[in-house]
Parts: structure tokens; sequence; C-alpha cells
């Protein structure tokens, strides 16, 4: 999902042309170093809590689990791509198990204007929203001129509106589900939302220092109670930027 949004647009729709946009993208990832890896990256291990209304326990009380387990069941990082497009943004990502909820989004906020003309309540740019699960669709969140009956502007006061477009809504009929496309992808020798080898290899590469470094890290995971968004340490890490996760918004 990161190369997805942070690659360049490919000179056309075959699959090597993507997987090389992909690549680069995860070759410019900062590297990790000792100090990023103790302030950027937040791993967790859920204890024992709520889920869905139902008492539920903790990793380490789960059936099969070593009750010593430091497996994390929860990650969140900042990390950047450093290239000219997008040195300098900050990019967020957070997975977990036994969350408030089983979402999957990608939230792009747009920066704010550098002079506002007109009087705005909420000090925030656009901001779109790619849903992905449980449904799947756009949102684009906007600030715009409030309208009275007649259509005119009611006030220079800007007021947040909401644009949404529901894809199971919009082609319900259309549609095949998501391991249907995989299947009729694989079936017709079509690779682009496949990876190749380089690309996994290049995430490995990316992603083996956080395992060594937690290998070391006596501390273990922060726990965090089921039905809950992860350990408070992820939001921590994500205000030091003046941002928050979108549940907290």
């Amino acid at each position: 999902l990161l190369c997805a949004i942070g690659m360049e647009p490919p000179i056309n729709a075959h699959a090597d042309a993507i997987r090389d946009e992909k690549l680069k993208v995860l070759r410019s990832l900062k590297p990790w170093t000792t100090e990023s890896l103790s302030s950027d990256v937040v791993r967790g291990q859920y204890a024992a809590g709520m889920s869905m209304g139902t008492p539920v326990p903790g990793y380490r009380e789960e059936k099969g689990v070593d009750p010593h387990s430091n497996t994390e069941t929860f990650v969140a990082l900042r990390t950047e791509i450093a290239n000219w497009r997008w040195a300098g943004v900050p990019f967020y990502i957070r997975t977990g198990k036994r969350l408030a909820g089983r979402d999957a989004r990608i939230v792009v906020n747009f920066r704010p204007t550098p002079h506002a003309i007109f009087r705005s309540g909420a000090n925030a740019g656009n901001q779109l929203v790619i849903n992905l699960q449980p449904k799947d669709g756009l949102e684009l969140h906007l600030l715009a001129q409030g309208q009275d009956m007649r259509g005119a502007k009611a006030s220079n006061a800007l007021a947040p509106v909401q644009l949404d477009l529901d894809f199971a809504k919009r082609f319900g009929s259309e549609r095949v589900g998501a391991y249907e496309r995989l299947l009729l992808d694989v079936i017709d020798g079509r690779l682009n939302l496949f990876v190749r080898s380089d690309e996994q290899e290049e995430a490995w590469r990316w992603v083996e220092p956080l395992i060594k470094h937690w290998a070391g890290d006596p501390q273990g995971p922060r726990l965090y109670a089921c039905g809950t968004w992860g350990p408070s340490a992820s939001s921590a890490m994500i205000a030091r930027d003046g941002f928050c996760w979108d549940e907290e918004n």
C-alpha cells in the first residue's frame, strides 16, 4: 500500500512498468538508525479485554501460545521516502490484531493552504480516504462555503463537506471479490497485482533492521487491551509531528 501511494506514474500499464516504480519506492525508503528504531516504531501485544462486547483472553493466554511470548500483534511506524517528490513528508503505517475494528484504509492528508482567504473553524487541509475494508470506496473531505435554501452563499465561512463514493453501490453488479480478481488474473497471466522477487528482497532489506532490533530489546512489546486501537505510545509517536490517527480526529 505504501508503494501504491508513493510510486510515480508508470510509463505504461504493463506489470513490469508498475513493479519497477514500486521497487523505486522501496529503495528510497529512509534507512533505519538506532535513534529512529527507538522513536519511530511502536510494537505491541494484545492483553485481555473486550471484543464485540465479549471478554477475550490476551495473546499469551491463547491456546498453544508460549505464556512468555514476545511476539508482536501490533506495529505502528513512521517512515519517509527519500526522493524529490516526498522528501520531508511523513508516512505512518499501523496494523494489528484484536483492535477496535477490522478496518483497512489509506488516509492522505493534503497540506493546508499557506494563506486562507476564507474564515474556517477547522484548521486542516483536504483529506482523501481510500477505504479497503470492510467496504471499499473513496471519501474526499473538503472545506466549502455554506449555502442557503436559494443556493446563495450563506457566509464566507468554510464548513466541512464530504464526498463519498461507495464502490459496492456504484459498481455492485459489475464487481468481483478480491480473491476472485486475483485468481482471474492468474488465469489470464496478468501480474500487475503480484509482487516480483526483487520487490520482496528490497522489502526484507528494509524490515530486517526492525527484526534485529526487536530481538535484542529486553522491554518486549507494549501491552494494549483487546478492543482498543493499540498502545498509547503509537498516538504519542504520531502526535510529535502534530498529527493523530483517523479515529482520534
